[in-house]
């Protein structure tokens, strides 16, 4: 199956400018398990959550489809790193404590990903799924940021995008659910670094290639002006929106 391949290339952009996870959401999920021993991090990207799963757990593996992706993650001697597609992992059967998919779920064939999660847990493992839609930081802000999402480069999002409109409430998830807490990534970043993550976006890309400018020209003379000085931080939050479940 070949899967859908939105990030290889700003694959080193995607590992610079994407936000990190809080630490709480990995203490939590360590919390769902009987055993610690093997988590896996499941389309990885630039694995911010494979490191940050090494804290909990002795042992992470991470994939991802990409290559490219693989290359450019975080190292850390604590994860092995594979390039794998997510319903073909390769991993042993009934050998996972925890599975977590950071942001990447709505680009798996569920139902083959479900299966090969189900193979892979170990009896009472845990699957653990969670996305982030649009930041927030500040009403004058947002309504640039939602502009460009909607108007500019929303013709361009893939298709999947609903489901991450949607919170990943509309998905079937075949397992004996948990109600997680309350989870929000925070950052605090600069102009540039809001404009480098708003061109890690799929669609900014998709709309580069298609047109060949860059879609944030046409925003950055209002964003600037609602941001202030350019080298001022402000802090950014994106609520997760997390679902998680045993094998029954």
């Amino acid at each position: 199956m070949r899967f859908k391949d939105h990030f290889s290339d700003q694959a080193a952009d995607y590992a610079k400018y994407r936000p990190n996870y809080p630490n709480e959401l990995f203490a939590y999920l360590a919390s769902l398990v009987l055993a610690r021993e093997c988590a896996w991090d499941c389309g990885t990207g630039s694995g911010q959550a494979a490191v940050a799963l090494t804290e909990f757990f002795d042992r992470v593996i991470a994939t991802d489809a990409s290559e490219k992706q693989i290359l450019s993650a975080t190292k850390s001697a604590r994860v092995e790193y594979r390039i794998a597609p997510a319903e073909n992992s390769g991993l042993s059967s009934h050998s996972l404590d925890l599975i977590a998919v950071a942001q990447a779920l709505h680009w798996f064939d569920l139902d083959a990903f479900y299966m090969e999660a189900k193979r892979v847990l170990k009896p009472e493992g845990a699957l653990a799924v969670w996305c982030y839609g649009l930041l927030e930081i500040a009403p004058e802000i947002d309504a640039v940021i939602n502009r460009f999402y909607r108007e500019i480069v929303g013709p361009y999002w893939p298709p999947e995008r609903k489901i991450i409109e949607s919170r990943y409430q509309t998905i079937p998830f075949p397992f004996a659910e948990l109600q997680p807490p309350q989870f929000a990534m925070k950052a605090h970043w600069s102009l540039a670094q809001l404009v480098g993550y708003l061109r890690t976006w799929s669609a900014t890309r998709a709309f580069m290639v298609a047109n060949r400018i860059d879609p944030i020209e046409e925003i950055i003379s209002d964003l600037s002006a609602a941001w202030g000085k350019p080298d001022r931080e402000r802090l950014i939050n994106w609520p997760l929106s997390i679902r998680a479940g045993r094998v029954s």
